[in-house]
């Protein structure tokens, strides 16, 4: 286990130093270091460490995210409004809609295997999105509009959206119905989610300012610990109560962290965000390698051209929803293009469930492993790439001398 940590640790630095030198982001050369070693290529990663891959993955995604939530002015979230609830849910089902319509005639599969696919397809990575919304804002590019807020509290529930719609159709495929409760669950599950994070939060600041009140001061460093030991039991209560009701783990974590900034001094809540920025170098390493090697090449092959097709007529619909969510905001056409962009990448969910469809024996489950795998080669460098590239032309704000290889 312990070569496999230091085969994806130094083989990811090396491969993302390369990337960066090509002016491509380092996420690209972390990608590619995962599908080498993975067991579909190399196979030089132990199997200990595959199985436990999507907790490790988790825990990458919730120390982002407690940065994000550092990051965040409630402020600013109470000034984005309606768009941030539409950018949830109305991309994913404007493209879950073009599998509909499109991957039946072009892939020769059935409308409801169509609708698993999309659901599939639909969500955007938090992964890709969010630690570079979290770095404009540090840069202050967009932030005079709130957009990298927008596009970050859109895509942190658009994955909650999507898997619940994901395990509908499968269900449905299965020979089972949609059941309305389903559906209900998905407001119920942000909502509880934030409330559950934003007392968490409020108690947490409650502590760690007695505990100074009474000469008893906590270290940065060991807030951070008992903040990520918090945030760990936040997401386990989403699994541990969800045959009883839908909590959103990963909502309550950024709840919470937003909870914490707004009860903190100013000082304290930017050495958390600094110390949490330092642990993310590592986490950020580990996040991509292991998403690249849950990353089946071999059906990558299988697609074909017509995959590409489907998948760039599904990306057209999502910008479309984008579009539609950002009417009669005050966006120009820069930033509208902008927010369009940021919202293209995928990986961390397509990587997570591609390949459930396959292991519960759909007729489809193969074709929509591959173009799983197909979209996350595509659309993860390509909308990465993309933000990087395009911030600076886009958006309004932070210092014109910033260079693009900081994201």
């Amino acid at each position: 286990m312990l070569t496999s940590f230091a085969l994806i640790f130094l083989v990811g630095l090396i491969f993302a130093a390369i990337c960066q030198r090509l002016k491509l982001p380092r996420m690209i050369g972390m990608l590619i270091t995962g599908i080498l070693l993975g067991p579909y290529a190399l196979d030089l990663l132990d199997p200990s460490i595959l199985s436990i891959s999507a907790d490790l993955r988790q825990m990458a995604l919730i120390i982002i995210l407690l940065k994000a939530g550092l990051s965040l002015d409630l402020a600013d979230l109470k000034k984005i409004g309606h768009p941030a609830v539409m950018m949830s849910c109305v991309p994913a089902s404007c493209e879950i809609l073009g599998f509909f319509l499109f991957a039946p005639s072009l892939l020769g599969i059935t409308r409801m295997e169509a609708a698993v696919m999309g659901a599939v397809l639909g969500a955007v990575s938090p992964a890709v999105v969010v630690p570079r919304m979290v770095q404009l804002m540090e840069l202050k590019y967009g932030t005079n509009k709130s957009i990298p807020q927008l596009i970050m509290a859109g895509a942190s529930c658009d994955d909650i959206f999507v898997i619940v719609l994901f395990s509908t159709f499968t269900n449905m495929a299965q020979g089972g119905r949609a059941r309305i409760i389903d559906f209900v669950n998905i407001p119920i599950s942000i909502v509880l989610g934030i409330l559950l994070g934003a007392m968490t939060g409020y108690l947490l600041s409650l502590f760690f300012e007695t505990a100074y009140a009474h000469k008893h001061g906590i270290r940065n460093s060991m807030k951070i610990i008992v903040v990520l030991g918090v945030s760990f039991l936040l997401t386990a209560i989403e699994t541990w109560l969800k045959s009883i009701i839908s909590i959103s783990g990963l909502l309550a974590v950024v709840s919470m962290a937003c909870v914490m900034k707004a009860k903190s001094v100013a000082f304290v809540s930017k050495r958390l965000s600094e110390k949490l920025g330092k642990l993310w170098i590592a986490a950020e390493v580990m996040l991509f390698v292991l998403v690249g090697a849950a990353v089946d090449i071999r059906y990558t092959l299988d697609a074909g051209f017509m995959a590409v097709v489907m998948i760039l007529i599904a990306l057209v619909f999502r910008a479309i929803g984008v579009v539609i969510c950002l009417m009669g905001t005050q966006l120009n056409k820069k930033e509208r293009l902008f927010c369009v962009i940021a919202y293209l990448p995928k990986a961390t969910v397509q990587a997570a469930i591609g390949s459930v469809p396959l292991a519960m024996g759909l007729s489809c489950g193969k074709i929509v492993l591959s173009i799983a795998v197909l979209a996350i080669l595509i659309t993860a460098p390509v909308g990465a790439l993309g933000i990087d590239l395009s911030y600076q032309y886009l958006l309004v704000g932070g210092d014109e001398n910033t260079p693009i290889s900081t994201l």
